[in-house]
């Protein structure tokens, strides 16, 4: 396969010929149509003839190899070349410009690309990303034509994103991007330039979006939300989980918090409003407000359709925690206890413990956390108010974030001996 490739980039400047050998002009670039197929064809050329730049339509090409091309014909179109729409130069658009790489969840820049012929058709086939192949670029001009495919990418396996002047977009999304992790796309999100950045979160569906902004780094998060139009940063700030949302407001200023939550829906503004009013480095400013309750008088049945209802929720939520008539706590009961040990007749009172649940105040301060964390072996803590209400939970996860962000201003009690 090697043999048969042909540089994009060492096209540039080569000869176009006729039937009778004569040079009819110069290849400027090649035109290539984003149908979403897996490897684009070539559908022309653009030819400097003189002052012009003109279209050679690819079934008047009979030739096009290393040094050249070669066509079918001694009569072209003079017309001046306009681009179509869905077509892309490759020269101009892609060559040096940002792509992502599904295969290798990277950004890259493509320092050259290859076509190669199959069938009766010329097709993109990679892009190669190797450091010789720049050097090859800038060298003598008998180097620039030949391929050197050492580091080169799967064309099936790029997303192209847009450029500016002429967003570059395919038809349709290539599907590898939404098989990707959240964690995956974050970073991908965090590689890309604004303009790319925005034309991905526009290839995703909303929740996978808002997932992927959950696994940014607090100041990439700021960065896309004051780049972002606002109903945009508000509704993926509304999908977020409560807890990251609140990390996410609290990086703004106080008239992009007020801004961006008067465009959420109502419920979630007040839940991230009630949210906001604890402090950072405590229970409060730590805690999400997503809880599953039951009574004690409730059916097993009757819970698990409640879960039921809270499944896009389902990573946060690994205990049921049950109140009494007045709201108060009285035990935390596992998941697996409800979903897998219960009968869906018993009530919710047959799975509680009898034992007084880990719970922590608002104002727990970061330290006694960790201290509570370590003796209990919880996932999570139960927050609850004066009145031994729950109003959130602290995850492990949320903590351990927590940790990383203080861990060089703050000193832990020792609480293993």
């Amino acid at each position: 396969m090697a043999e048969a490739l042909v540089s994009v980039a060492g096209l540039t400047a080569r000869p176009v010929r006729d039937t009778a050998g004569e040079v009819v002009g110069r290849i400027v670039d090649l035109v290539a149509r984003w149908d979403g197929a897996a490897y684009p064809p070539v559908t022309g050329l653009v030819v400097r003839v003189g002052l012009r730049r003109i279209f050679v339509p690819i079934a008047q090409v009979a030739e096009l190899a290393r040094n050249g091309a070669r066509l079918s014909t001694v009569r072209v179109d003079l017309r001046d070349f306009r681009r179509r729409e869905g077509e892309v130069l490759l020269v101009r658009d892609v060559i040096d410009h940002q792509l992502v790489d599904i295969d290798g969840v990277r950004v890259i820049r493509a320092s050259d690309l290859y076509i190669v012929r199959l069938a009766d058709s010329y097709r993109l086939v990679g892009a190669d990303v190797g450091m010789g192949t720049l050097l090859r670029r800038i060298g003598p001009s008998r180097w620039r034509s030949r391929p050197t495919p050492e580091r080169v990418i799967d064309w099936g396996a790029v997303q192209p994103f847009g450029q500016p002047g002429r967003p570059l977009r395919l038809r349709r999304p290539n599907a590898g991007l939404r098989a990707l992790r959240p964690a995956d796309l974050a970073d991908l999100l965090e590689e890309l330039g604004r303009s790319q950045r925005q034309e991905l979160l526009g290839h995703l569906d909303p929740q996978t979006a808002a997932d992927a902004v959950e696994e940014m780094q607090p100041a990439n998060v700021e960065q896309l939300l004051r780049e972002s139009p606002t109903e945009q940063a508000a509704g993926l700030l509304a999908r977020m989980e409560p807890d990251e949302a609140v990390d996410a407001l609290r990086d703004l200023d106080a008239d992009e918090r007020t801004e961006l939550l008067a465009a959420m829906p109502a419920e979630q503004a007040r839940e991230l409003g009630e949210l906001l009013r604890y402090p950072e480095g405590q229970a409060g400013g730590l805690m999400t407000n997503r809880m599953v309750l039951a009574h004690p008088d409730e059916t097993v049945a009757k819970v698990r359709q409640r879960l039921r209802e809270n499944l896009e929720h389902r990573e946060e939520l690994d205990e049921v925690v049950v109140v009494d008539e007045d709201g108060k706590l009285v035990d935390t009961v596992p998941l697996f206890d409800v979903l897998l040990l219960a009968e869906p007749d018993q009530q919710m009172a047959d799975l509680v413990a009898g034992r007084w649940p880990v719970a922590v105040a608002p104002d727990t301060p970061l330290p006694t956390l960790v201290e509570k964390f370590v003796q209990s072996r919880a996932h999570a803590l139960v927050v609850v108010d004066a009145d031994e209400r729950p109003v959130g939970r602290v995850l492990a996860d949320d903590l351990i974030d927590a940790l990383v962000e203080a861990l060089p201003r703050v000193r832990f009690p020792r609480v293993v001996e």
